[in-house]
């Protein structure tokens, strides 16, 4: 079983950066393609970035192209995600989620393993 638990949410200004990491434990970190998904309030689950278990490829949404970067230090069973220049459209719970030996353009029902989220919001 893996348990994943993000961090770095909170309430920022638009025009801001804001890092949302995600620890994983239990079953082989370097094995999992990442990936992280948001839901907005009154919308569903969208997926935002991912990062192959090879660290080889990342894939973005094209709202957050440009604007996020996904990165993982598998020594650390450490997921990341930098967020700049944000807009209050980036306002969501962000998840991340673990997908064993899945390509980064997985759907979100291949994801195996979710973390509870982490609320950002930004303000205008």
């Amino acid at each position: 079983q893996v348990h994943l638990v993000e961090a770095g949410g909170g309430l920022v200004q638009a025009g801001v950066s804001l890092r949302l990491s995600c620890a994983a434990s239990g079953g082989t970190f370097s094995s999992y393609t990442m990936g992280w998904f948001r839901q907005a309030p009154g919308k569903e689950r969208e997926f935002v970035a991912a990062i192959s278990w090879s660290v080889g490829s990342t894939f973005y949404a094209d709202s957050v192209k440009g604007r996020f970067t996904i990165s993982r230090d598998n020594a650390k069973n450490t997921v990341y995600l930098q967020m700049n220049s944000l807009k209050p459209e980036d306002t969501a719970v962000y998840y991340c989620a673990a997908a064993v030996w899945k390509s980064v353009t997985a759907p979100a029902n291949n994801y195996n393993y979710w973390g509870q989220g982490t609320q950002v919001t930004v303000s205008s």
